[in-house]
This record gives C-alpha cells, structure tokens and sequence, in this order.
C-alpha cells in the first residue's frame, strides 16, 4: 500500500514547473518545431520555407536591428540573412537548432555590411535609434515602460555586451546557445549581460533622477 503512494509523489512535483522552467521547455519546444521546419524546407516542402521564414523573422529584424546599430538597413539586412539561409539551406543538418543557425547567418551578414559601409566615404553620422525602440521591449528591467528609449540606452554599451543582451534578454536565446554565436565561453556571455544590465539599470536611474530638472526646465 505504500509502494503508489510513493511512486505518485515525484510525478506530482514533476507538473509542477516553475515559470522560468515553462518558459525553457515552451522555447525549447518552438525551437524543435522551427528546426523541424527547416528540414522539411530543406527536403523541398515550399509550405515549409514559408512558415520557417515567418517564425524567425521577427527575431532576425530585432537582431540585426541593434547589431548594426542602423534601423535605416535592418529590412535589407534582413532579407540578406533569409536569401543566405535559403541558398544554404542544403547544408542546414540540424546539428544546432534553426533559430541560432540563422541568427549567425544574420551575423555575418551585418559583418559583411559593416565592411562594405567602411570601405566607402559616410554620408551622416546619425542613426535612428527612435526608430529601433518602437521594435521591441525588455523585460524584467524596471523603467522601461516609462517613455525611455530602450535603444538609445543600449547604444552606449559595448558592441559585445549590446549583442548579449539582445540575444538572451530580447531574444531569449539560451547563454549556451549565445556564447556559441558569440564564439566565446558562456563565463563570458554571463559577464557580458550581466554589465550590460547593470549599465542599463544605472542610465535608468539616472534618466529618472533628472526627468524633474528637465520637466521643469
């Protein structure tokens, strides 16, 4: 009589997840979902590719948006990194999930546009940041609700620790998952993000600290 009493208890803890092991299994399943999608697009199901473009495009233009730090060519950019991928789709094996795959495609491609625009005379030294704070929100981050420009506070930062941040904060891609598109040690990507947040707390603080001076001014 004792034996199914005991055998029940660990299957009633195990349904009891906690929010942040939900929210790892939810996005491990859509992960699962979107790399099988990028398989079956890759044996030439067209349904496939269209449903596989639309479930990371959003993350992609969010990407490339603050990577290049240039809203102006984050469609561009965009549509660059979903041509790659499509061209290379015959040597996707799913040996890593679709979603990091693609978003080091979108990585290259901001390089590579990077490159291009150094090697030729700079028209303006301004970027609409405005622009790429209307795309996406933070959360777990206090303020940000409150009218300041997420982006605009991300420029200050490091390219490195920006790209963290964006990657797990934003896109909430795995460190693990991170510090391999990083190609650096997930010590490191946790140190990356953890300044990066403590930066952005901080610039918060100190946009509310002067809001009065400002509102009466």
């Amino acid at each position: 009589m004792i034996t199914p009493a005991l055998s029940a208890a660990p299957a009633r803890t195990r349904d009891r997840k906690r929010p942040d092991e939900k929210r790892r299994d939810d996005r491990t399943c859509a992960d699962e979902s979107i790399t099988a999608l990028a398989l079956a697009a890759r044996a030439g199901d067209p349904d496939a590719v269209e449903k596989f473009v639309r479930a990371l495009q959003r993350d992609v233009r969010h990407y490339v948006t603050y990577l290049s730090a240039d809203p102006q060519a984050a469609d561009d950019l965009a549509q660059d990194t979903f041509l790659r991928a499509l061209g290379s789709l015959h040597r996707f094996e799913g040996r890593s999930s679709a979603r990091t795959w693609l978003l080091a495609i979108a990585r290259r491609a901001v390089i590579d546009s990077y490159r291009r625009t150094t090697a030729r005379p700079r028209l303006a030294d301004t970027d609409d940041w405005q622009t790429a704070a209307e795309f996406t929100q933070p959360r777990g981050l206090p303020g940000f609700d409150d009218g300041i420009a997420l982006a605009e506070l991300l420029e200050a930062l490091p390219d490195e620790r920006r790209e963290a941040f964006v990657l797990t904060q934003l896109l909430g891609l795995p460190y693990a998952e991170a510090a391999e598109l990083s190609d650096c040690p997930v010590g490191t990507l946790r140190s990356r993000v953890a300044r990066a947040r403590s930066s952005l707390i901080k610039s918060l603080d100190d946009a509310e600290r002067a809001e009065p001076l400002g509102t009466a001014a």
